[in-house]
């Protein structure tokens, strides 16, 4: 039933937010309930320390801002904020480290995006709008949302091509499919126009690739691998460049647009830099920092990015009507939660690198896992360095969706070897 409920979770929460969130936060206290109340040895993963961390950095942060600047703070320390994030604990619980149910949470995951963005009203004017050049958001939060999500496929659909292509007999069926859905999420990367995904997929895909060929030239991939990367490669390359030549006059425009602003911000122009979409980036990262600098262990509390928008002087009211946020995930932690909360992040982000690692060299982890994890990671730093995805539900699913399908073959090989992913940690028992 929870497997199930995991499943509602990935393909519902944007299509059906509702049902989708509450199915999410029935997998995570259902999971945790089990794994405390059985004492089974996963408790002592350093997830669980890790999520004892944010609610300890949390308390920590609200009660230092309670003596300091308690009008700004809100009556309680508001710990589901961070909590969010841990929801994918009830992912890869339920998944139970098996390939064939992350595979199915992924595709369902794909297929209720997808239907969100084709199901709502007036979806095919704002599809021939965005064919037309205008940039569209397909109703979904904003168009930088929208692009996030259809990145995050693009990446997915590369790295797990094989099984479309090799999947049993029939990939004269399943091929057409992956071809489908690529082009159209490629497709929708061109039309929601976010410059920050076209710069993190260039940079992923470079990087991927520049792994591929080492991998190649070494000689630790096989003569069949290569005959496929080669052929995915080149897929790409012609989807891709059909699609640039036929947005060619968009590309141009979004990408020459606003250069001069970053040049003022870089000469410390600021009084020169107007409010425009990068401007009100480079003026709110300005301001952010100034707020960091005053508390960079501690942070302002849960709401300080919004403190810094609602109580900085020379940010102009049509910027504190309009935004409360400070277009970047890290900044906005740092502001809120200081150096302190950072720390419980990096051991997370840490933990979890060096165990998908381990998982796959130990034949635990599925490549096409290891890989889309750390594409993913790599994407999604860069694109949060341009937007807060974090602190809206778009980035907190999207990341509990990725983490649960790596975390639940770490945890996996955790149980079958008896080790742990820190080697000074206490070993594991199945």
């Amino acid at each position: 039933m929870f497997l199930v409920l995991s499943f509602v979770y990935s393909s519902l929460r944007i299509c059906l937010p509702d049902i989708g969130q509450k199915s999410g936060t029935a997998i995570a206290l259902v999971a945790l309930f089990v794994i405390l109340w059985t004492r089974s040895s996963l408790r002592t993963s350093t997830i669980f320390s890790c999520l004892l961390g944010v609610v300890f950095v949390q308390l920590v942060s609200w009660m230092a801002g309670y003596f300091h600047h308690p009008d700004w703070l809100p009556d309680n320390p508001e710990l589901d904020r961070l909590g969010k994030w841990f929801l994918f604990v009830g992912v890869a619980f339920w998944l139970g480290g098996m390939r064939r149910n992350a595979e199915a949470l992924l595709l369902f995951a794909l297929l209720g995006f997808l239907a969100a963005c084709f199901l709502f009203q007036g979806a095919p004017d704002e599809w021939l709008r965005g064919l037309k050049g205008q940039r569209v958001d397909l109703g979904i939060r904003n168009a930088q949302h929208t692009s996030m999500f259809f990145g995050v496929a693009v990446l997915g659909l590369l790295c797990f091509s094989r099984r479309f292509f090799l999947t049993g007999n029939r990939p004269w069926v399943m091929g057409p499919i992956w071809i489908i859905f690529f082009c159209i999420c490629l497709l929708g990367v061109l039309v929601s126009q976010t410059r920050a995904v076209w710069l993190s997929l260039v940079v992923t895909l470079l990087l991927s690739i520049a792994v591929f060929l080492i991998a190649v030239f070494t000689g630790r991939v096989s003569r069949s691998l290569k005959r496929q990367g080669v052929i995915v490669l080149l897929c790409v390359l012609v989807v891709s460049g059909t699609g640039g030549v036929a947005f060619k006059d968009t590309l141009g425009q979004r990408l020459a647009a606003e250069n001069s602003e970053i040049e003022n911000a870089w000469h410390g122009k600021w009084e020169e830099i107007p409010y425009s979409s990068i401007g009100n980036r480079l003026h709110t990262w300005r301001a952010g920092l100034e707020w960091f600098s005053e508390r960079p262990i501690v942070g302002w509390g849960g709401e300080g990015r919004g403190l810094v928008i609602d109580h900085t002087d020379w940010l102009p009211q049509s910027v504190k009507d309009q935004y409360g946020h400070l277009h970047n995930t890290l900044l906005d932690f740092v502001v809120s939660y200081g150096l302190l909360g950072l720390s419980v992040i990096i051991v997370l982000v840490i933990w979890t690198g060096l165990g998908s690692w381990k998982a796959w060299r130990a034949g635990v982890m599925p490549p096409e896992v290891f890989a889309f994890g750390w594409t993913f990671f790599v994407y999604y730093f860069i694109v949060s360095l341009f937007e807060s995805y974090s602190f809206f539900w778009t980035g907190s699913y999207i990341q509990n969706v990725v983490m649960g399908v790596v975390v639940t073959f770490i945890w996996r090989w955790q149980l079958e070897t008896g080790r742990s992913v820190f080697s000074f940690r206490k070993r594991l028992t199945s």
